[in-house]
């Protein structure tokens, strides 16, 4: 062999990446990815919980407009079904479906409420009284009263 040849080929030569490397690729773009997701959640419960004060601003404007056809709040045995039925002024009834809370659970109605004539229950995430975080229930009360808005 001659220094020429020799000289003329490169000994470190890369063609590609080494295993660390890639396994630190990896890691960075799965760190960001939990982070988007952590975000994602937090976006996707608070859409959640706003979706739900609506509905319930809804109902109670439902619940108002059949006191004001009526003379009477429906009773808790009624429920909110109630305001499905049509009545001789409103053949279309006051809701046009059963309204379910973003969680798919049926909102709950109580007459008389605890300092209103009712009151509108949405029982969060887990469907059952009291939590925090996802789980927060909402009341046409705490949402500023009868007509379900601040």
């Amino acid at each position: 062999m001659s220094c020429k040849q020799a000289s003329g080929y490169k000994i470190n030569q890369r063609h590609a990446f080494s295993l660390v490397e890639l396994i630190v690729v990896m890691v960075i773009l799965g760190m960001l990815a939990g982070l988007v997701a952590v975000r994602t959640r937090g976006y996707l419960i608070s859409s959640k919980q706003n979706a739900a004060k609506t509905e319930i601003a809804n109902i109670v404007k439902a619940v108002e407009t059949f006191y004001a056809d009526q003379s009477r709040y429906p009773t808790t045995d009624e429920g909110i079904n109630i305001l499905l039925a049509p009545t001789d002024s409103w053949p279309d009834g006051f809701l046009n479906k059963a309204p379910l809370d973003p969680w798919k659970n049926p909102y709950e109605y109580v007459s008389p409420g605890s300092s209103e004539p009712y009151e509108i229950i949405c029982l969060g995430a887990d469907g059952r009284e009291g939590g925090e975080g996802e789980n927060l229930d909402f009341t046409s009360e705490s949402l500023g009263g009868e007509d379900g808005r601040q």
